[in-house]
């Protein structure tokens, strides 16, 4: 009876050593993980010196590793203690230290996103206070102007989808661009708020390296800074959106700049960025709308526009794709007047000559 006791002992210590195991490696993965993700949190936002910067990163990854092993070589049936605990404990605290970290709107801003927008409605007029209006002659020199803009509701009538591709085929930068009966124009773009001196990070993006804007701005700036000044690659799609939904988009945008002005947010690379509340907005008038990996891969949103029959019908998305790049008609018009006409030139629904 004995002997076949330990018979079946034996024959469930295999199935029960391989399940702690896997349970070993898998907790190894999330140590590993968080360790990453610590290590970028402390690399972006750490206080003090460069010097006392890396120390505690070292210590950091050290403490990382040494949990690893740990997880990697304890035996079944002995509970997890030492450096897993120690790590496990250091993350809290690092947790909270990061809860700890706020957005502001007060800190020494670049040029360029000095000012936040200033939306105020009366009826159906809406004044805006700080549009960007800056001249650019290139990225570093400039004239900057912010300018008190008012636009009758009334008159709204189009919205075109701009994408600025600058760092491949997936990323993209994403603003949207209103038109009025009138003939004025305004763009709303969500960006990263750089401090003086500060350059843009894919990477900084995730770990509160910048606080958002909603910049509001004149197309002879910020789209003529894409294509003229920066050298991006920028596309401009007619929206397919009725003008009493455009209304609420648009009105959307300004509640989001007054949110800004109340309560300081970070830009996320993910989660909050200029694509998202393109999202956000539209789920207002349609909430079916679906959730879809190009989303996230911004350089593909209109695509994706384009499949929720989001943009102007009739036409392949090759052919608004290949009309709607207006780089050339851009550094053709230069800073001219009349150079929002000009980038819309064989645009399909913005151009009246241009028919399926």
């Amino acid at each position: 009876m004995v002997q076949l006791q330990s018979h079946a002992g034996d024959a469930l210590a295999g199935p029960i050593a391989w399940y702690v195991y896997v349970l070993r490696a898998f907790l190894a993965l999330i140590v590993l993980g968080a360790c990453a993700w610590g290590a970028m949190a402390l690399a972006y936002r750490c206080p003090g010196p460069a010097p006392a910067r890396y120390l505690v990163i070292a210590l950091w990854v050290s403490l990382g590793v040494a949990a690893v092993v740990a997880l990697l070589r304890v035996r079944a049936g002995v509970p997890l203690k030492g450096w897993p605990l120690a790590f496990l404990v250091a993350t809290i605290l690092l947790v909270g230290w990061w809860q700890t970290i706020r957005p502001s709107n007060d800190r020494d801003w670049a040029a360029d996103v000095a000012q936040l927008l200033d939306p105020r409605q009366d009826g159906s007029h809406v004044t805006l206070h700080n549009v960007r209006n800056f001249a650019w002659r290139t990225e570093t020199d400039f004239t900057p102007r912010w300018e008190t803009r008012t636009y009758d509701l009334d008159k709204l009538e189009s919205a075109d989808l701009v994408l600025s591709y600058w760092m491949g085929p997936a990323i993209a930068h994403t603003l949207v661009s209103f038109g009025f009966s009138d003939g004025q124009r305004v763009v709303f773009s969500i960006e990263i708020r750089k401090k003086q001196g500060q350059k843009f990070s894919a990477v900084g993006g995730f770990f509160k390296d910048f606080e958002a804007t909603l910049v509001a701005a004149d197309e002879r700036d910020i789209l003529r800074v894409r294509s003229n000044v920066r050298g991006e690659t920028v596309y401009l799609y007619r929206l397919n959106i009725p003008p009493r939904q455009l209304r609420e988009v648009f009105l959307g945008y300004l509640e989001r700049a007054r949110d800004l002005r109340r309560h300081a947010k970070w830009y996320n690379t993910l989660t909050s960025n200029c694509t998202t509340i393109v999202f956000e907005l539209a789920r207002i008038i349609a909430p079916g709308l679906p959730l879809d990996y190009r989303l996230l891969l911004s350089g593909y949103f209109a695509e994706y526009a384009y499949d929720q029959g989001g943009l102007t019908p009739g036409f392949t998305y090759s052919q608004l794709a290949e009309r709607g790049n207006f780089v050339a008609r851009a550094l053709a018009a230069g800073d001219a007047a009349d150079f929002s006409a000009r980038i819309r030139e064989g645009v399909p629904g913005d151009d009246p000559k241009v028919t399926p």
